[in-house]
């Protein structure tokens, strides 16, 4: 295993002084991504690396670690091998392989190769929240599934909850159909 680029913040000074550096980099904007390694979440890195290379602006990766209680061991089935280690430590395991994929996939794009990936731990929607409340990003992208009707309503949408509650422009991004023609 190599090692891991990833800062787990367990402090809202950590977070602070990641965004620090981030927005040395580029003046002061900052993209933020929240990914949860699905095909959603890399079409919205794939989306902010775009505008972040358009706009100059530094990405900041995030990935908010939680094990939820409708899908325990959700990160030990996203690494192969079985062994003993702290969530914390597969989930930036994971996460690493998540960015190395897609900035593999979209080598052109140059944010992708500079991101900065920040992990924190605790409920998304109030970590996410919390982040963007300390790093004061220009913009949030997320990716989404687009649950509507009884889905919606049982299992809910974090993503919905951040355009309602966040204070900085949101902008959802839905990965294609696969048999989609577009």
């Amino acid at each position: 295993m190599s090692r891991s680029t990833v800062q787990l913040a367990a402090s809202s000074a950590e977070v602070k002084a990641s965004s620090r550096a981030a927005a040395a980099k580029s003046g002061g904007r900052i993209i933020l991504v929240p990914v949860d390694f699905s095909d959603h979440s890399a079409a919205a890195l794939k989306k902010s690396a775009e505008f972040a290379d358009l706009m100059q602006a530094t990405l900041i990766i995030l990935h908010v670690v939680h094990d939820p209680g409708e899908m325990p061991g959700y990160y030990s089935k996203l690494i192969k091998k079985k062994r003993a280690t702290r969530i914390q430590d597969i989930a930036a395991e994971a996460f690493e392989q998540f960015v190395d994929r897609v900035a593999a996939e979209n080598s052109r794009l140059t944010a992708l190769q500079g991101a900065h990936k920040l992990m924190v731990q605790g409920l998304p929607v109030t970590r996410i929240l919390e982040v963007v409340k300390h790093i004061d990003p220009m913009m949030v992208i997320m990716g989404s599934q687009g649950r509507t009707g009884l889905k919606h309503l049982v299992i809910g949408s974090k993503a919905a909850q951040i355009m309602q509650l966040c204070p900085v422009p949101v902008t959802i991004v839905k990965q294609p159909k696969k048999d989609s023609k577009s």
